[in-house]
């Protein structure tokens, strides 16, 4: 079993008695054992799982050795790709004293153990981390902390063996991805007309793939090409999965957590989600709200002129829509339910609510945009 290679496992195909999200295979539980004798560690007591992606094929687990407690990570990207994160994880904490977690190098030195072709790796567990309150505060530190994450991550220099990883230059085709793929749900919402939210889908599809239109056309008079210009000398790395559960408090201030899937990116990309996420949690757009999560953003890391530019613009996308939408495509008739339809019409409500908040945020800069 130690020599096989590591694939996804979906959870719909599991017995319900062996845990559920909490399930992993066990050859894989067998590989990490193994990975641990690479270690310099005389006994390990436990090894509990914490969390699994098991359409992807990762894990998690806190690990009680005789050190104390660590993690253990099976990265579930390619192994070049997943040395880029490491590297990106080690240059925070020996070049910026960063608050992330500490990689522990194995007995040869390295920082991690290739195996099942995945990559392994050990980190210290930070025992005294807790959640932020999802209150406007909580919000604000979280944002003071992302502001603080992109400022020391520039600078980054990748390991000579590992994948680049960059979505600097990805933005055009994210958005004519999302003007292509309305285009299936509308098709998919068509074929299926008979089930409860094909008739809502119908009635704003195509007003969405305006909008995703106007987007690219916006992208395409923005500062974009400027940015790009600077190359990754300037830019920073985008966490790409940050909130609640990845940066957390310590009793030493801020962490943020679960690198593994970090890139070179327009900073602003992680900020725009967040702000998406927390309308969404409000379930109204409220411009103060927002002013403020930017005010706290900046206080660690000041936007330009032109990345405000950029948030607005990546703002101006039917974002909640699409991220709720896109799992038609996988069973419309176990997806396409009251239920969805009834979501739905609250996503619209935000959509529809949206305008006028970037309207009031473009004034706050000068930059030409106008949402009117």
């Amino acid at each position: 079993m130690i020599n096989e290679m590591i694939e996804p496992w979906s959870e719909e195909n599991l017995d319900e008695s062996l845990g559920d999200s909490l399930y992993v295979p066990s050859y894989i539980e067998e590989m990490g054992w193994k990975v641990l004798e690479s270690y310099d560690f005389k006994q390990v007591d436990s090894m509990t799982v914490m969390a699994t992606k098991p359409f992807k094929g990762g894990a998690i687990w806190k690990i009680e050795t005789d050190k104390g407690p660590f993690s253990l990570k099976l990265l579930h990207r390619r192994p070049t790709q997943s040395k880029f994160c490491l590297g990106a994880q080690e240059y925070l904490v020996k070049e910026k004293k960063a608050n992330v977690p500490a990689i522990i190098p194995t007995k040869d030195g390295v920082n991690y153990v290739e195996m099942g072709g995945k990559l392994w790796f050990v980190a210290h567990w930070v025992e005294s981390l807790r959640p932020l309150t999802e209150s406007l505060e909580g919000t604000k530190q979280l944002c003071n902390a992302l502001g603080e994450f992109h400022k020391l991550t520039k600078g980054y220099v990748p390991p000579s063996d590992a994948e680049f990883v960059s979505r600097l230059h990805r933005w055009p085709r994210t958005y004519e991805r999302v003007e292509k793929k309305l285009d299936w749900f509308r098709d998919i919402a068509n074929a299926y007309h008979e089930l409860p939210s094909s008739d809502t889908i119908l009635s704003v599809i195509d007003m969405y793939q305006e909008q995703a239109r106007n987007a690219r056309t916006r992208l395409a008079e923005s500062p974009y090409e400027q940015i790009l210009a600077s190359g990754t000398e300037e830019a920073s790395l985008v966490h790409q999965d940050y909130g609640w559960s990845n940066a957390q408090l310590a009793d030493n201030g801020m962490w943020v957590i679960d690198l593994d899937g970090v890139s070179f990116d327009i900073a602003i990309r992680d900020l725009r989600k967040l702000i998406i996420d927390r309308m969404h949690a409000l379930e109204t757009w409220d411009v103060e709200y927002i002013r403020a999560m930017i005010q706290a953003y900046e206080e660690a890391n000041p936007i330009t002129d032109e990345e405000y530019q950029m948030l607005l613009i990546d703002l101006s996308l039917p974002n909640l829509f699409y991220k709720f939408i896109k799992p038609i495509v996988y069973s419309p008739t176990t997806f396409m339910t009251e239920a969805v339809d009834q979501e739905l019409q609250l996503l619209i409500q935000l959509e529809e609510e949206k305008w006028p908040v970037l309207q009031q945020l473009a004034q706050d800069r000068k930059g030409g945009l106008s949402f009117k």
